[in-house]
C-alpha cells in the first residue's frame, strides 16, 4: 500500500480526471483563470459489501496512512452505508466510502454483483494502485441496463469500478468566493449543470455543511459487447462551518450526502 498520501491523491485525481473532463476544465477555471488555491476537502469512493472488495478493505489504504474513522451514514432507500475518515495532523483531504448492501436488493442484483465480485482477485484489493485500478471485471451493456432499473450506484459501480467517484473543492480555501451560490452561478456562467436533486445548495448553515455538485460528465465506456456513453464522474464544493468550540466541522450530513449520490444519474 502506498506509504505516501500525496502521491496516493495525485494518483487517484489523475484516474479520475481521465473520465471527469469537467473537473479538469473546472479546476484549471478557478485556478488558472481565477487565481484560486484549490484544496480537496475530500474524495468518495464506493463498492460492494462482499469479500474482498468490503468498505473496510478500502478504507484499509487510509488508515495505513494514519486516518482514523470518523462518522458513519446509513441511505436507507438507496441501501447503502458508508463511513468517512480523516488525517487527525496533516490537513489531507477526507474521505468518505460507501458500499451497497447487497443482500437487500432483488435476487437478480445480487447474482449480477456476486458474479462480478468473484472476478476480482483477492490480492489485487492491497496493491497501491487498486483504488484507482478501475473494473476488474467483464460486464456487458444490457446487463448494466438491468441494474440501472434497480441502483443506479450498483450500475456506477459495475461500469466504472474502482475509482474516485468525485472530488471536492473546500470553499473555505477559496478568496474570491464565499458561498456555494456563487460557485453555483459559476458553474453555470461556464455552461456547466448543478445537481438540482434537493436544491441547488444541499445542507444549511444550521448542518454546519453545505454542498454543491456538478452533474456527472458522460463519456464512452466500454463493455464487453459495445461502447456506451454512460455518467462517469462529478466535481463537488463544500462550504464547513464551525462548531460552537470554534474548529471546522469535519463530517458529513447524510441527508444531503443522499441528494450528492444522484450526480451521477443519467439526466432526463
Amino acid at each position: 500500500m502506498h506509504t505516501d498520501p500525496d502521491t496516493l491523491f495525485a494518483q487517484l485525481w489523475e484516474s479520475y480526471r481521465q473520465v471527469t473532463p469537467s473537473a479538469d476544465r473546472i479546476h484549471k477555471i478557478l485556478g488558472a483563470e481565477e487565481g484560486q488555491e484549490i484544496v480537496n476537502d475530500h474524495i468518495a469512493l464506493r463498492t460492494f459489501n462482499l469479500d474482498p472488495v468490503r468498505l473496510e478493505v478500502l478504507a484499509e489504504h487510509f488508515l495505513s496512512l494514519g486516518y482514523q474513522q470518523g462518522g458513519e451514514y446509513h441511505f436507507e432507500a438507496k441501501k447503502l452505508y458508508a463511513r468517512h475518515y480523516e488525517h487527525p495532523t496533516r490537513e489531507l483531504p477526507k474521505v468518505f466510502i460507501s458500499e451497497l448492501l447487497v443482500e437487500q436488493c432483488s435476487p437478480a442484483l445480487q447474482a449480477v454483483v456476486k458474479n462480478l465480485v468473484a472476478q476480482v482477485q483477492p490480492d489485487a484489493v492491497k496493491a497501491d494502485d487498486f483504488l484507482y485500478s478501475g473494473r476488474h471485471w467483464t460486464i456487458d451493456y444490457n446487463t448494466y441496463r438491468d441494474l440501472l432499473q434497480e441502483s443506479e450506484y450498483a450500475a456506477w459501480m459495475a461500469a466504472w469500478g474502482y475509482r474516485a467517484n468525485h472530488f471536492t473543492v473546500s470553499i473555505n480555501h477559496l478568496e474570491q468566493f464565499q458561498t456555494v451560490p456563487e460557485i453555483n452561478q459559476l458553474l453555470k456562467d461556464h455552461g456547466y449543470t448543478v445537481n438540482t436533486s434537493g436544491g441547488e445548495v444541499k445542507g444549511s448553515p444550521e448542518d454546519l455543511l453545505e454542498q454543491s455538485s456538478t452533474m456527472a460528465d458522460r463519456v464512452p465506456v466500454t463493455f464487453s459487447d459495445q461502447t456506451a456513453t454512460i455518467p462517469s464522474c462529478f466535481y463537488e464544493f463544500a462550504l464547513r462551518y464551525r462548531k460552537p468550540d470554534g474548529k471546522l466541522y469535519s463530517g458529513f450530513v447524510a441527508a444531503s450526502a443522499d441528494k450528492i449520490f444522484e450526480s451521477t444519474n443519467a439526466a432526463g
